[in-house]
């Protein structure tokens, strides 16, 4: 049971709860009933403020609709005035741009083009919407003489700017290629950079707004005149430069700058010099005599211009390529690329056929010379044949697209050349053969006949040209000829490419062959002699000179190629015609040999008189090779002077005459020294 005084204390402290949650109740009533006074004033003032917000609304639409009318019709007059503009602007180009147009676009190409563009919207805006007004009419006019400048100009460009290419620079750019210590490549400035940039300008203009194709005629036929004039320059400078110092290159030009060309020696290709030299080397041995005629036409005596002739043509061919491939470059940036190498095609065709044509008179001369037995004048067909084939890849990659026709030109004159080359081959070989014995051709000391120098020479221009004179046998299948069986494996896909050891073999036969048409001529030719012993000297002295030839000129090597022997039958030759020599000396020697004694006086009055009629007619024979010469003397020397020693040794003392100086004249270093005098006109 609680203690009364603890209900006490719990029922106040029960009260003084109730009491506080009496007042937060009044204070929470008194709260609600002020939101809600204020929930109402709220509402009052936001109904208030919606409608204003409408009266606003329905003052302001008006108002905004009007606005935007009002917009919408200044934009529209805004463009209406704008088109107005522009279209007025049209009917005024013609006045704006006429002064432009008639004053032409040189010196303002950026500034009249401009002015054509404005020229042509023109033509294009009446022509769409007032085809039959008077102001199409004007600007189409304007255009047309704008686009009629617009090509004069170019014409112009072209014309003033484009130069030909110096033969100092030509030369320059071949020998470029071969120059491996070229410190920079030799580049060709065919237009400067402005005037090259303003006619790109134009080309692309007429291309794409002119509709006009007729500047690449007038480009093409500007730079074909300058290209050919150049190649043409070139030729002429070799001619003026070898009547001169002989060196194809102008003077030095003063104050070179660092773009001028450097002079460097052309690297001149194979002549027909060569051989020529090693004779004139040979004659100062002595193996040189030539005084017998032939109907050959003597080789060394060609004229030195037919290398002038040859060296031009050969460097005018290299000339061509590099032109050739330079022009393209510039044609590249100039004309459209599907008009480049029809345009390029009709741009080299002037350079292209001079070349051709000139080439083909070579070839008409050297069918000429043919004919007239003229092979010195032939011979330059090798040379150029050679250059030809060597640059003919050069000369397709150049071509490439142009017409079959301008593709065949190298081709038919490499052939015409192979052909004629064949031909003089043969002749030359036919006419070692049967070239005629004639007496009054005859040397009269039996020294070396031109025949036979003119055959060797003409053999030693073939060293120089071993492949290109196998490939002139070759082509025209020669092999059958010679008995030299074809391998397939020796022969390419191309009927006239044929392997350099089938080719030598070919001109080793063809070689072996003339100097066997020449040894049998030499032997008809030696019994044109009344005198044995003559005849077997004219035939030392060729035979001899043959043989120093080959060996000299290393003909010998290729001439072993088919024949092993050659040598040892020719050195056989030679002694054989050295002792039918000797034999000559026996009529002179038998008057004193043992076998007709003692027949003293007559047998040493027939030694005295044979001694002195022999080397009477001797000492004007003549053996140009020194040492063949004194070969011969010594040993003839020492047959007579020991049977005539022996002779005096046993009867110089028998006492058979009164009057022994009359029989015997000659002491024996007396007949030594008479036949040390032979063979020697001038002694």
């Amino acid at each position: 049971m609680i203690p009364p005084q603890e209900a006490s204390a719990r029922r106040r402290e029960i009260e003084d709860k109730l009491k506080q949650e009496e007042e937060t109740l009044s204070f929470i009533r008194d709260s609600l009933e002020k939101s809600d006074q204020l929930t109402k004033n709220m509402v009052s003032i936001l109904s208030s403020f919606e409608s204003r917000l409408m009266k606003l609304e329905n003052s302001i639409i008006p108002v905004h609709k009007q606005t935007e009318n009002l917009q919408r019709l200044q934009e529209n007059v805004e463009k209406t005035l704008s088109c107005l503009d522009h279209v007025i602007s049209y009917y005024h180009v013609a006045s704006d741009t006429e002064k432009i147009i008639r004053e032409g676009p040189t010196g303002r190409l950026e500034e009249y083009l401009g002015s054509m563009a404005k020229i042509q919207k023109a033509v294009e805006y009446f022509q769409d919407n007032s085809p039959d007004s008077p102001e199409l009419n004007k600007v189409k006019l304007l255009f047309e003489r704008g686009k009629e400048a617009l090509e004069s100009e170019f014409r112009s460009l072209m014309t003033r700017h484009s130069k030909v290419v110096s033969p100092v620079l030509i030369l320059d750019l071949i020998s470029g290629d071969d120059d491996l210590e070229a410190q920079e490549d030799v580049t060709l400035e065919h237009l400067p950079e402005s005037v090259l940039q303003d006619v790109i300008r134009i080309s692309r203009w007429l291309v794409e707004y002119g509709r006009n194709q007729d500047f690449m005629n007038v480009y093409y036929q500007i730079r074909s005149s300058q290209l050919d004039r150049s190649i043409k320059g070139l030729k002429e400078h070799f001619h003026k430069s070898s009547s001169s110092s002989g060196v194809p290159y102008s003077p030095a030009i003063p104050n070179k700058r660092k773009d001028t060309p450097t002079k460097k020696p052309v690297k001149r290709p194979g002549t027909i010099r060569k051989a020529q030299n090693l004779l004139k080397q040979y004659s100062q041995h002595g193996l040189d005599g030539k005084k017998g005629g032939s109907n050959l036409i003597p080789l060394e005596g060609r004229d030195d211009m037919l290398d002038v002739e040859t060296d031009a043509y050969i460097h005018c061919v290299s000339a061509f390529v590099k032109l050739a491939q330079s022009e393209y470059q510039l044609l590249a940036d100039i004309i459209p690329e599907h008009h480049q190498k029809k345009t390029f095609d009709s741009l080299i065709q002037d350079a292209l056929d001079g070349l051709m044509l000139e080439g083909e008179n070579i070839v008409s001369a050297a069918r000429k010379a043919i004919v007239r037995h003229d092979f010195s004048t032939v011979l330059t067909v090798f040379p150029i044949l050679r250059h030809l084939k060597q640059t003919k890849p050069e000369f397709d990659q150049v071509l490439q697209g142009t017409a079959a026709s301008t593709k065949n030109k190298l081709p038919g004159l490499i052939t015409s050349m192979e052909t004629i080359g064949a031909k003089a081959l043969e002749d030359f070989a036919d006419n070692i053969k049967n070239d005629p014995d004639k007496e009054y051709n005859m040397p009269k000391d039996g020294t070396v006949h031109e025949l036979t120098s003119n055959a060797i020479l003409f053999l030693q221009q073939l060293l120089d040209f071993q492949e290109t004179a196998g490939a002139m046998l070759a082509s025209q299948v020669l092999g059958d000829t010679y008995n030299i069986p074809l391998d397939p494996r020796e022969t390419s896909s191309s009927a006239t490419s044929y392997s350099s050891e089938f080719s030598k073999r070919l001109l080793s036969t063809y070689i072996c062959k003339v100097l066997g048409n020449l040894q049998l001529n030499l032997l008809s030719k030696s019994k044109v002699y009344e005198d044995p012993a003559l005849s077997a000297i004219f035939l030392h002295n060729n035979y001899n000179y043959i043989l120093k030839s080959l060996e000299k000129s290393e003909l010998i090597q290729l001439v072993a190629v088919t024949q092993k022997t050659a040598e040892r039958s020719y050195r056989e030759h030679i002694e054989q015609q050295i002792q039918t020599y000797q034999r000559s000396w026996l009529k002179v020697t038998d008057y004193i040999a043992e076998k007709n004694l003692p027949v003293f006086q007559p047998g040493v009055k027939g030694f005295n008189d044979g001694l002195e009629e022999l080397c009477k007619i001797q000492k004007a024979w003549a053996i140009p090779d020194t040492e063949q010469r004194d070969r011969i003397r010594q040993a003839q020397k020492t047959i007579v002077k020991e049977t005539y020693g022996a002779f005096l040794q046993k009867f110089g003392s028998v006492p058979f005459t009164k009057n022994p100086e009359k029989y015997i004249k000659y002491g024996v270093e007396q007949v030594g020294d008479m036949i040390d005098r032979l063979f020697d006109t001038s002694a």
